[in-house]
C-alpha cells in the first residue's frame, strides 16, 4: 500500500538535490555540485540511502544530475520560478524490500515522467516505512515545456503508484478519496502551507478542552476566544460553531466532537485530581482579553469608521498588527491569531512603508506611479543602448552598449521589487484593516457582556 505526494521547490535547485543526495553524507560527493542540488542531495543522502545503493536516474546520469538538469534549465532559457518537483511515495511497514522499492518507485516514475523530463529517484532507509524520493526537473529536456503540476498531476501519480504497486503484487489504498474526506479548495489551501476555518476551530478546541470543568465551561471558553454558538445540543441533534467574518457555521460532530466525546473528555481532567484544579486557577477569562482595544487606545488610532482611504494610516495598520500578533494567544479572532504566522512578512513590511516614508494609501499609490514611471524611462534608455548594439562596428562598441544595458537592468531591479512589495500591501491591507476591526468588535461585546454579567 503505497502513498503519494507533490510539491513545487521554489528555492535553489541545489537545496533540493542536496536533500536527495547529501555530498556530506553520500560517496559521491565529488560529482556534486551547491546549486539545483540541495534537493537532490536530500533524496539521496547517504545515511538514509545506504551510501547510493538505492539511488537511480531516469533521462540523466545518476551522479550528475544537478549538471544534466542545470545543462537543459539553460539550453531553453528557463531557469526562475519553481527549479524542480519534490515527490515521494511510501510504503507500508514490512510489504516491501528495498530493492522491490527502488523498482516500483523507478517504475512509477517513468510511467509519470520518463517521456519528457529527468528524474532522480532514491530509497529511503531512515524509518519504519520504506518510501522513494523523486526530484523532477520542472522544465522538459524534449521541448523546454514546464512541468504543470495540477489537481490532475497529482491525481494522475496516485493512479500510476496504485497500478505499479498491484503489478508487483502489493496492496493499494481501496475507496481513498484523494482529497482525503475534504473539499478541493481546502486541500490546495493546506498544500500551500494555510489552516482552514475547520483547522483553526480543532486547534482552538484542543487548546481549551484540558482546562475544562463542564460543556457550559467549554463554551465560556470558545466565547473567550472569539467563537459563537448557534445550534446547541438541547434543541438541536448537532452544535454548530461560528466566529466572527466566516461565511457559515461548522458542525463540531463533523470535527469528531459530538456530545459523548465533549462529555467523555471533560470527565477525563476530573479523573485528574489535584493537577487539574491548578489548571482551572489559569484558564482564559474573556474580560481581559482586550489586546487590540489597549493598542489602539496608546497609539490613539481609530478602527470605528469604515475603511477609507484618505484617512487610514497604512503604516500604523502595520504597527498594530505587529505589536497584537505578539500577544496572539489574547486575541479573540480566530482568523487574526492565525495571522500570527506572518508576522516577520509585516515586520518587513512596516520597515519598507518607514523607510519609503509611506503612511497612507494615496502616498502608497503615489509611491507605485512613481516608480513605474521610472521604470519606463529606463526601459526607453536600454532600448537605445539595444539599438547601438545592434549598429555597433567594433566589438569595443558591441561590449560597451552591452556594459551600458547590464548597467541600466541593475538600476531596473530594485524598482521593480519596489513595485511588486507596495501593490502587494496595497492589495492586502483592507483585508487586515477588516481583521482588526473584527477583533476589535468582538472584544468590545465580550467586554460588554462580561460587565453587564457582573452587575
Amino acid at each position: 500500500m503505497a502513498t503519494t505526494g507533490l510539491w513545487p521547490v521554489k528555492c535553489r535547485l541545489k537545496d533540493v538535490l542536496d536533500y536527495a543526495d547529501n555530498p556530506d553524507k553520500t560517496t559521491a560527493q565529488k560529482y556534486l555540485d551547491r546549486d539545483l542540488f540541495a534537493t537532490l542531495t536530500y533524496a539521496g543522502n547517504g545515511e538514509k540511502t545506504d551510501k547510493q545503493i538505492y539511488v537511480d536516474a531516469i533521462n540523466c546520469p545518476k551522479q550528475r544530475a544537478y549538471q544534466a538538469m542545470m545543462a537543459v534549465k539553460r539550453r531553453f532559457g528557463k531557469l526562475g520560478g519553481n527549479v524542480a518537483y519534490h515527490g515521494y511515495q511510501s510504503f507500508q511497514t514490512g510489504e516491501v524490500t528495498p530493492e522491490e522499492a527502488l523498482a516500483i518507485g523507478r517504475e512509477t516514475a517513468y510511467r509519470m515522467w520518463g517521456d519528457k523530463f529527468q528524474v532522480l529517484v532514491t530509497v529511503h532507509l531512515n524509518t519504519d516505512n520504506l518510501h522513494c524520493h523523486f526530484v523532477v526537473n520542472s522544465v522538459s529536456y524534449k521541448d523546454g515545456s514546464k512541468f504543470g503540476n495540477h489537481q490532475k498531476d497529482h491525481i494522475k501519480l496516485r493512479e500510476i503508484s496504485d497500478q505499479v504497486c498491484r503489478e508487483y503484487g502489493k496492496s493499494v489504498l481501496k475507496d481513498a478519496s484523494f482529497w482525503k474526506g475534504q473539499s478541493r479548495g481546502a486541500y490546495w489551501y493546506k498544500k500551500n502551507g494555510g489552516m482552514t476555518h475547520r483547522d483553526m476551530l480543532k486547534r482552538d478546541i484542543e487548546y481549551v478542552l484540558p482546562t475544562c470543568g463542564s460543556i457550559k465551561d467549554f463554551r465560556y471558553q470558545m466565547e473567550a476566544l472569539g467563537y459563537t454558538f448557534g445550534r446547541t445540543d438541547e434543541y438541536y441533534a448537532h452544535t454548530t460553531i461560528t466566529a466572527p467574518g466566516w461565511k457559515r457555521p461548522i458542525r463540531l460532530d463533523s470535527l469528531g466532537y459530538s456530545r459523548e466525546v465533549l462529555d467523555e473528555r471533560i470527565n477525563a481532567n476530573w479523573d485528574k485530581g489535584v493537577e487539574f484544579y491548578a489548571v482551572l486557577s489559569q484558564r482564559i477569562q474573556k474580560w481581559r482579553t482586550t489586546a487590540l482595544e489597549d493598542e489602539i487606545s496608546r497609539l490613539e488610532f481609530s478602527v470605528d469608521h469604515s475603511y477609507d482611504t484618505v484617512t487610514v494610516l497604512v503604516d500604523t495598520l502595520f504597527l498594530i498588527l505587529i505589536t497584537i500578533l505578539q500577544m496572539a494567544e489574547d486575541l479573540m479572532s480566530p482568523d487574526l491569531r492565525h495571522e500570527a504566522r506572518n508576522i516577520e512578512q509585516y515586520v518587513s513590511d512596516y520597515r519598507f512603508l518607514q523607510r519609503e516614508e509611506i503612511h497612507t494609501i494615496p502616498q502608497l499609490e503615489q509611491s507605485i506611479s512613481a516608480a513605474k514611471e521610472q521604470i519606463s524611462a529606463l526601459e526607453r534608455e536600454r532600448s537605445k543602448a539595444d539599438n547601438t548594439r545592434r549598429r555597433a562596428h567594433t566589438p569595443e562598441e558591441v561590449k560597451a552598449a552591452k556594459d551600458e544595458r547590464k548597467a541600466i537592468t541593475e538600476k531596473m531591479r530594485p524598482l521593480r521589487e519596489k513595485v511588486k512589495r507596495a501593490e502587494k500591501i496595497m492589495e492586502k491591507s483592507p483585508h487586515l484593516y477588516e481583521l482588526l476591526q473584527a477583533e476589535f468588535n468582538t472584544e468590545r461585546e465580550a467586554n460588554a457582556r462580561a460587565r453587564n454579567k457582573s452587575k
